[in-house]
């Protein structure tokens, strides 16, 4: 039986898809990872919280590893995802990383008591997933260590990966889609139980949570045309899951361009298209625990 969060999304179904993204953002995300680890002290605790397939899980546990070793925590409220995650994790631990999975709900009760003390908490797009966003932020503050960090990935710029015109249905198909998720986002977030507005900036919800010394940095993962075929893989991903939220709102002939274009027979098939590219620029908002 699919295994639902607050969101409605049955995020188990997506874990191939994640798995082939993660592996896109491997690069950037190692970059990070060696970033936030740098500064902390040794032996340290470090969490991914809703760590999905372990795209982040993996960096951690490799910069860690470079840093003498630690405990990664690796928290998440899907079952299949945090199986994934912690076995690509311990593959990279290479004994010197202790790697903890837990299975937890970030809006349940003290979900993160029983990892101690942390000196580093990190959360990829996961916060605007939680019914009270604001809330979800101070039960993470609240996790770490006196001078601990938090990092959150939310925000950025639109994913780009097709070309303006496609030569099928009308030119700016994308941007049309990225008005329509964009609609629906809203709605998901609408129909969450106990929905709780966040009307200001992530700086300002880390103050708001109790953090100092707030700061924000972007990291690009690009990928450009012609691609590899994991690309191509991963754009059929990306527009699968674009078509299926946002379908019901576009234009019917948008709806038959997506079909043309997810259309493994047609000679539009966006798998095999060489004009996919990969461009996107993810913001991480840091804050430190006084």
């Amino acid at each position: 039986m699919p295994h639902h969060t607050h969101d409605g999304i049955d995020w188990s179904s997506r874990l191939h898809a994640m798995r082939r993204y993660g592996s896109l953002q491997a690069e950037a995300l190692a970059s990070v990872a060696r970033r936030l680890v740098e500064p902390l002290p040794d032996s340290p605790v470090v969490m991914d919280v809703g760590c999905g397939a372990g795209s982040m899980s993996v960096p951690l546990v490799s910069a860690l590893r470079d840093h003498g070793g630690g405990v990664l925590v690796l928290v998440d409220a899907t079952p299949e995802l945090l199986d994934a995650a912690c076995a690509a994790a311990r593959l990279e631990a290479d004994g010197v990383v202790q790697v903890k999975p837990v299975l937890a709900d970030l809006t349940a009760e003290d979900p993160l008591s029983f990892a101690g003390p942390v000196e580093l908490i990190w959360g990829s797009r996961v916060i605007h997933h939680l019914p009270d966003q604001l809330r979800g932020v101070r039960r993470l503050v609240s996790a770490l260590a006196p001078g601990g960090w938090l990092a959150l990935a939310e925000g950025g710029l639109e994913t780009r990966f097709l070309p303006w015109d496609l030569g099928v249905g009308a030119p700016g198909l994308q941007d049309r889609i990225a008005a329509a998720r964009a609609d629906w986002f809203v709605s998901m977030r609408e129909n969450m139980t106990g929905t709780v507005r966040l009307p200001v900036g992530w700086n300002v919800a880390l103050a708001d949570a109790g953090l100092g010394e707030i700061s924000a940095f972007s990291f690009v993962v690009d990928h450009p045309a012609p691609a590899k075929q994991l690309v191509r893989d991963w754009a059929v991903d990306r527009l699968t899951w674009l078509a299926e939220i946002t379908g019901p709102s576009l234009h019917p002939s948008d709806r038959e361009a997506l079909r043309r274009l997810l259309n493994p027979s047609d000679s539009e098939y966006v798998g095999a298209r060489e004009d996919v590219f990969l461009l996107e620029t993810d913001t991480v908002h840091v804050g430190r625990r006084r």
